[in-house]
């Protein structure tokens, strides 16, 4: 494929720095506006809007150590990730997310930033020891779940099927008690979610675009957030089951898809929202699945699927029902105050933070791949549907009103998908100073809380 002529790379470049820079309008836009409207009718419940967090510049234990992150994967990551042996750049990929993630969160130190994220008020491992009798505690949650019942759980347990709280309590079990443990968890599962992404990119598209959001992936803001919540985790088991599907409908082995069936009820009890995966994962079929699907990977994940949903009914848990019951919640507290008029837009502009400029630019050619499909190599046009099915997902999320601030946390799972976008970017090492900039700045300017 011949390159495109000098004059069309120029005209690729400044469309997508316009990209960049209504995206970051955006987020003026709404630091503005959400200033305002907390000032005056604090009605947002955010003391740094669109974000959950505090104006605090500080400095701290991680800092080196992410400035030194930042400078190798920009100086050497996209030509590191084109040379490496595939197992090896995944495993590379790992451990460079492992450390970014590392890095950023003992920016605010061990306590503050790793070990007291999942034991405050509305976290997981308060309620641990209500979980004595498990069988007794899944069959009472919904018991819990509406604020004024007797002993209502956090906002975290009750806004979440009881598998998020339970992985605390088996880790607990284990031995791997406290929030030290607990946000290890959360960083270590989560960082693997774009090893994920890089899978499946690689077998829906093609592997020289994965290599080429490698970079990317692996020094993405999102991982602000990664560590130390809960949703890292959550995001990194619904990507791991799109990869699975990925291999399963490109022919890789029948056999992932009764795996990527597992992941995918596990992600549907570790969050009411993650169901909307199901977008994600209708692209993976579509992109590449054959035109008859054979009946042996559509029964093997059934069967999957059917595992978690089937050993928590009967367990006790009913899923609508504690759906039904955590709609009642919402809006019983601050998301039945909290404007959907800025929300609903605002919420981008948190997406915007976790995945950055490039991630702007790169939709932009997104749109462009799906408008040329027909011109454009086939994989670039795959990897757009994946990537408009996530951004689609994360939209009808934002629509249903049942996400009003905390995006930049609650939204990581879709934020991981968008990535990949970045693949279609010319001059990748510009674009990642201008990712692990983004990063080292909300971290050290915002104490990010949730």
């Amino acid at each position: 494929m011949t390159s495109p002529p000098l004059r069309d790379r120029y005209a690729g470049l400044r469309a997508d720095l316009c990209a960049a820079s209504a995206a970051a309008l955006l987020v003026l836009v709404a630091v503005l506006v959400g200033r305002h409207i907390q000032d005056t009718r604090r009605t947002l419940f955010v003391h740094w809007p669109p974000l959950f967090a505090e104006w605090d510049p500080h400095l701290g234990p991680g800092t080196p150590a992410a400035v030194l992150v930042a400078v190798a994967v920009v100086a050497y990551g996209p030509a590191v990730a084109a040379r490496l042996p595939w197992r090896v750049l995944l495993l590379a990929a790992w451990a460079t997310a492992l450390a970014w993630t590392w890095s950023l969160a003992l920016v605010d130190g061990w306590r503050r930033g790793v070990a007291g994220r999942l034991t405050t008020h509305n976290e997981y491992l308060t309620v641990i020891g209500r979980f004595h009798d498990l069988p007794a505690a899944l069959r009472d949650f919904t018991h819990h779940i509406v604020s004024g019942s007797p002993g209502p759980w956090p906002a975290h347990v009750a806004g979440h099927p009881p598998a998020a709280t339970v992985t605390f309590v088996l880790l607990d079990r284990a031995g791997l008690r406290g929030g030290g443990w607990a946000g290890a968890w959360c960083v270590t599962v989560g960082a693997t979610a774009c090893v994920a992404v890089l899978v499946a990119v690689r077998a829906l598209a093609d592997e020289r675009l994965a290599r080429r959001a490698a970079p990317f992936l692996v020094l993405a803001p999102a991982a602000v957030w990664v560590g130390a919540s809960a949703d890292g985790y959550f995001a990194a088991v619904a990507a791991w089951s799109v990869a699975l599907l990925a291999l399963a409908v490109t022919g890789r082995s029948a056999a992932w898809a009764a795996g990527s069936g597992l992941l995918y009820g596990l992600t549907c009890y570790l969050s009411y929202g993650l169901t909307l995966f199901a977008l994600v994962g209708a692209a993976a079929v579509l992109v590449m699945g054959r035109r008859r699907p054979r009946p042996l990977p559509i029964v093997l994940f059934l069967a999957g699927l059917a595992v978690v949903p089937t050993v928590f009914t009967l367990a006790g848990f009913d899923w609508w029902e504690g759906y039904r019951l955590l709609v009642t919640r919402y809006y019983q507290g601050v998301g039945g105050i909290r404007p959907y008029g800025y929300w609903v837009w605002a919420n981008l502009a948190c997406t915007v933070l976790i995945t950055g400029p490039a991630t702007a630019a790169g939709l932009r050619r997104t749109g462009v791949s799906l408008a040329r499909r027909r011109t454009v190599p086939r994989a670039e046009s795959r990897l757009a549907l994946l990537v408009a099915a996530a951004l689609l997902a994360l939209l009808v999320a934002d629509l249903s009103g049942m996400s009003k601030a905390e995006t930049e946390r609650i939204w990581l799972p879709f934020a991981m998908w968008l990535l990949p976008a970045c693949a279609l970017l010319t001059r990748p090492r510009g674009w990642l100073t201008a990712q692990a900039a983004l990063a080292l700045l909300l971290n050290h300017l915002l104490l990010t809380g949730w």
